[in-house]
């Protein structure tokens, strides 16, 4: 047994091998590198963008399900009230007594001399011009711009704002229209020296002012008991010449200026397009480019003032537009409401042309401008307007009131009276209205 073993050991065994596999990485290609990459990229980017867009659709939306704003209000001045009378500025003695400090131990009212009655009176025009001061402002645009030597410098221009009112979201300030025009940003500076952005809301291209808006969001707390909207008084009726009034603002060329005088007429009549406005004079020496408001005993903005329209020679005597006349055309501007555009300058028809000549009562037509779509109906001077899409014009601020109410582009149906043969015979246009411009 131990020799068959021992011949088994002498003989070779076979030996096993493992196969060694070496794995040949696959060579690199760059462009379908590169493409993968790009793709990628590409893809990313298109997300984000659209991630973005969602955000920036979805956002307001999200935003008004959540905090709902209240919808802004129609802007409505109320009708003119009666103006202060000349006797109504006496200083009776309970007042006199009310207003007597502590320190100052006043005369009986019998004994009181006309020193001490002149410092009673300007005491309480001091106290009226501070509190009509809470709603005016200071607007201020700004324009970026390069010198000679390209650097940038920055170029200002300010009027005059007053606070007409507040629709739920916005304030909304009445200004010049020219410092606002072409700017980059528009700021207002209110009575406590607070800043805040605004925006111009719409501008009128016949007055040249303007309404900003400044979102209630961004005026502070503090700002908002502080400041005020001023009061609309009337500038339309016969006692206002010779009647004492004041002009806030800058009047003098200087922020903050307060000056007292006299109104020297208030009958002069602007006649525009579509349009008049009632032109106030006063005996108050300011500067040529003086902006600010008029305003009465009362503390009512009676004009907005406006030396545009100073006859030669009288350059710095401030005038100022009225504000019953323009009423219509700030509420049209503080809803953001385009002028309806025909193109008539016009008149009233007086009692006498009526009784001797037998002109209608209406909007008598004076002028008629090239182009426009009263001229392209057939509207002629001296036609006499008697009616507006059905409702009577008796004057032409009834048709001023009726077309203000119209909406460019729109058809409005003008029956007037024409002179045919020494007798007025009526006839109608459909009008095809514009937008003023």
């Amino acid at each position: 047994m131990e020799e068959p073993r021992k011949e088994l050991e002498k003989q070779e065994l076979p030996r096993f091998e493992f196969m060694k596999e070496q794995i040949k990485e696959r060579p690199l290609n760059k462009k379908k590198l590169l493409r993968r990459t790009v793709m990628t990229v590409s893809m990313a980017v298109l997300f984000g963008l659209v991630a973005c867009l969602t955000v920036l659709v979805l956002e307001p939306v999200f935003n008004n399900w959540l905090y709902p704003e209240e919808p802004a209000e129609n802007i409505t001045f109320p009708p003119d009230t009666e103006e202060i009378l000349p006797e109504d500025m006496a200083l009776d003695d309970a007042e006199l007594e009310q207003e007597t400090t502590a320190e100052v131990v006043a005369p009986a009212p019998e004994q009181l001399d006309e020193l001490e009655l002149y410092r009673k009176t300007y005491g309480r025009l001091q106290k009226l011009t501070a509190e009509v001061c809470r709603s005016l402002v200071t607007v201020t645009g700004v324009t970026s711009d390069r010198d000679w030597f390209d650097n940038m410098y920055e170029s200002k221009g300010q009027a005059t704002g007053v606070l007409i009112a507040n629709n739920g979201r916005e304030y909304l300030v009445l200004t010049a229209a020219e410092p606002v025009q072409t700017v980059e940003t528009i700021s207002v500076t209110f009575c406590d020296n607070s800043q805040a952005k605004a925006e111009v809301k719409m501008t009128d291209p016949t007055t040249g002012l303007a309404v900003l808006a400044i979102e209630n969001k961004e005026i502070g707390d503090g700002t908002r008991d502080v400041i005020t909207t001023a009061v609309l008084g009337s500038s339309n009726y016969a006692s206002l010449t010779g009647s004492p009034v004041i002009a806030l603002g800058s009047p003098a060329g200087v922020k903050g200026s307060v000056i007292y005088g006299v109104a020297t007429s208030s009958g002069n009549l602007l006649n525009t397009v579509d349009s008049r406005y009632r032109l106030i004079t006063t005996d108050i020496y300011g500067s040529h480019s003086g902006s600010g408001v008029l305003i009465n005993l009362q503390g009512q903005v009676i004009g907005v003032i406006d030396q545009g329209y100073n006859a030669d020679g009288m350059e710095n005597m401030i005038s100022a537009l009225g504000i019953s006349e323009l009423k219509t055309t700030i509420e049209r501007l503080s809803n953001g409401k385009a002028q309806a555009y025909m193109g008539i300058y016009g008149t009233d028809v007086t009692p006498e042309a009526n009784e001797n000549l037998q002109v209608p009562y209406g909007a008598y037509v004076t002028e008629i401008e090239m182009d426009s779509p009263a001229m392209q109906a057939g509207i002629q001077s001296g036609d006499v307007i008697i009616s507006l899409n059905g409702r009577m014009v008796e004057n032409f601020d009834e048709y001023i009131k009726v077309l203000s109410e119209s909406t460019p582009g729109s058809t409005i149906y003008v029956t007037l009276m024409r002179m045919n043969q020494e007798a007025y015979q009526s006839v109608s246009f459909p009008v095809a209205l514009g937008e003023l411009k």
